[in-house]
């Protein structure tokens, strides 16, 4: 079983909205509560970068092309991080990788914005 499952990407128009999902089946609930995690966006051609980390301690942070747009949350209680992305963009598009500090990384999804 993987250890970071993400979901919820899809084909969105230019303005859409799109919540990714990143859960951690094999996580133990302690374990997952002193996790750190990050979504990454790798784009067509291009390498894979930050775009949104969450710390344990909730200390949060986002990449410059997202902020007031994108919201990452972490719910403890379901061993789930999540990606809110409002008013996308072309240049939102590409595979989005969940990290987990404990885990490691998930399989991507795709995330498709089309002009």
């Amino acid at each position: 079983q993987a250890r970071l499952v993400e979901s919820g990407g899809g084909l969105v128009q230019a303005g859409g909205s799109l919540k990714l999902s990143c859960t951690t089946p094999r996580a133990i609930l302690s374990t997952f509560w002193g996790d750190d995690f990050g979504w990454y966006l790798e784009a067509p051609g291009k390498q894979r970068r930050l775009v949104a980390s969450i710390t344990s301690g909730g200390t949060i942070d986002y990449a410059d092309s997202v902020k007031g747009r994108f919201t990452i949350s972490k719910d403890n209680n379901r061993r789930a991080a999540y990606l809110t992305m409002n008013n996308l963009k072309p240049e939102d598009t590409g595979v989005y990788y969940c990290h987990s500090r404990v885990q490691g990384w998930g399989q991507g999804t795709q995330v498709t914005v089309s002009s």
